[in-house]
């Protein structure tokens, strides 16, 4: 049975979140390299639009490298991995969808938070920062919980104004800011109690910390992310290419 997607009418355009929701679900393994994606009657239904907004999102896929359509045979995945001036390795996510998982995404929560001195976050943003969080389930089992705090200037970000398939970076895009440099960190944690009931760890049990610090540019942060993986689902893997 096919669930409606609602899609944000104050945002970009409709078929590029169209376009984005669809490439997303190539990168996390939903519509397999090789495999059609839905027809285009299908795709209407599902996010009730017309037939040229579902053709227009199609074509800027193809565009991109990501679907090759056939006469008559349906619209084909032929690239399942993103390009990013930031790294050349794949991204852990591709990782996963290289060995046969499927990833979702939710945001579950966005607002703002008011910072207390001498911590962390007064110390990276000040008072207020935004802040969103996020959960990445592995084949619909609850295995990444990400916190995202921001430095740029919205007072109040509401759920259903973000897609479950968009990234933090295409937010970030829509505010007209470019990342340029990524420090991560590694670390073995106890998660916050709301964390490890959310992704099913037994209280007490340690797992994977990251910590990311996005910077602009001129050298600014603009982004600090903390990500709870629950190890005992799935290992945390980088391949290396030398």
């Amino acid at each position: 049975m096919t669930t409606n997607v609602s899609l944000s009418r104050k945002d970009k355009p409709l078929y590029l979140q169209i376009k984005n929701i669809l490439k997303d679900r190539i990168l996390y393994g939903t519509y397999s390299l090789g495999t059609n994606i839905p027809s285009e009657p299908q795709l209407e239904k599902e996010f009730a639009v017309s037939k040229i907004t579902v053709r227009n999102a199609i074509q800027e896929l193809a565009q991109e490298g990501y679907v090759e359509k056939g006469s008559g045979k349906g619209t084909k995945v032929i690239r399942n991995t993103s390009a990013s001036k930031l790294s050349k390795w794949k991204r852990f996510t591709e990782i996963l969808v290289d060995e046969g998982y499927q990833l979702q995404k939710q945001w579950l929560r966005a607002g703002v938070t008011h910072n207390e001195a001498e911590t962390e976050l007064y110390r990276l943003f000040g008072e207020r920062c935004l802040s969103l969080q996020r959960v990445y389930s592995l084949d619909a089992v609850p295995y990444i919980h990400y916190t995202h705090y921001l430095s740029i200037a919205i007072d109040e970000v509401d759920l259903s104004d973000l897609n479950a398939a968009q990234s933090l970076y295409e937010l970030l895009e829509e505010q007209e800011i470019s990342l340029d440099k990524l420090r991560d960190e590694f670390a073995v944690a106890l998660p916050p109690e709301e964390v490890g009931e959310i992704l099913g760890i037994k209280k007490g049990t340690a797992v994977l910390k990251r910590s990311r610090y996005s910077y602009d540019v001129q050298g600014n942060l603009i982004e600090f992310s903390v990500g709870y993986y629950n190890t005992e689902l799935q290992s945390y893997v980088v391949n290396y290419d030398v």
